[in-house]
């Protein structure tokens, strides 16, 4: 609230400039000062000064009605903040690619239940770029995406090393052998994810990487159906370890012995840059950070190359 307004109601309401100095802990000096600076700026008599009173003019009166109605708003104004930052609950609408969103996340949701059951999370999945656009459009609060074709308008946050490795069905001929050379790899057919897709681009540059350019790509909209299609015999693909760990241990799936691998890159928080973050976002990436860094002790649990 404006300083010299809260003087003046202070005033108003004691009928005396002492009074109101002992009030606000200033000297009857500085009380006179700000009444007649708001005066001043409101070009009219606020109040009529005599030597053992003060009286309301007409303008004093409407100008200290307002006034406490702006002082009651501006108080509720401050308990709201107050609760947004205070108060860790209600609704958060969380964006996270495939990979993540479907091997990693569930983890930490189940913390932040366990330790935040008033926060209510309402999930979206989708490509890189999807999240990415959606946090910047506000429909989403928060996103976790790999990849970096980001955009503008958003902060960035490193919140994880995600190693990836080429996989092919256990029956797949290249599933047999120790090592594997990138002109084999070439020959291959490839599952790939659609372009936009995190997963696709770390794809696309393991192919530059290895100087190969695979004749044949056939695309596919989930890293499940990826999995499905290369445990049934076609071609091999390149996925992230959270996505093999369950395939690796019933032994459907083998991971391919390639020079350079894994392909590393990182799983990345975007937030609106700028933008004030509340309790219950405060909360979520406290959790999912702790969830994360957990999970990532045991990550390679399971992850072993074919002999």
């Amino acid at each position: 609230m404006d300083q010299a307004l809260m003087v003046f109601v202070a005033v108003a309401e004691l009928r005396n400039f002492s009074r109101a100095a002992e009030r606000l802990h200033m000297t009857q000096p500085a009380v006179s000062q700000h009444v007649r600076a708001l005066e001043d700026r409101l070009k009219a008599r606020l109040l009529e000064r005599s030597n053992k009173s003060v009286a309301l003019t007409k303008a004093g009166e409407i100008v200290l009605h307002h006034a406490r109605e702006i002082g009651g708003l501006y108080r509720h104004m401050e308990e709201m903040v107050d609760e947004l930052m205070r108060y860790a609950g209600g609704p958060i609408a969380i964006g996270a690619s495939y990979t993540f969103g479907e091997y990693v996340l569930p983890l930490t949701l189940a913390s932040l239940h366990e330790e935040f059951p008033d926060i209510r999370p309402n999930v979206t999945i989708g490509n890189t770029a999807d999240i990415a656009e959606k946090v910047r459009n506000r429909v989403l609060d928060v996103g976790i995406v790999e990849g970096e074709e980001i955009g503008p308008g958003l902060s960035v946050e490193r919140l994880a090393e995600d190693e990836m490795h080429i996989a092919a069905g256990a029956g797949h001929p290249l599933a047999g052998m120790v090592r594997i050379s990138p002109d084999l790899l070439e020959r291959q057919a490839w599952l790939v994810r659609e372009r936009g897709s995190g997963t696709r681009a770390a794809a696309d540059s393991l192919f530059e990487a290895l100087g190969i350019q695979p004749g044949r790509l056939i695309e596919l909209g989930s890293t499940q159906s990826i999995k499905e299609t290369i445990e049934a015999g076609l071609g091999v693909s390149l996925l992230s370890h959270w996505a093999l760990r369950k395939e690796l241990g019933l032994g459907s799936l083998r991971l391919l012995g390639v020079e350079g691998l894994p392909f590393k890159r990182s799983f990345q928080i975007l937030l609106r840059r700028g933008e004030l973050r509340t309790r219950t976002i405060i909360a979520f990436l406290d959790t999912l950070r702790h969830a994360t860094a957990a999970a990532l002790k045991d990550q390679r649990s399971g992850m072993s190359y074919s002999d």
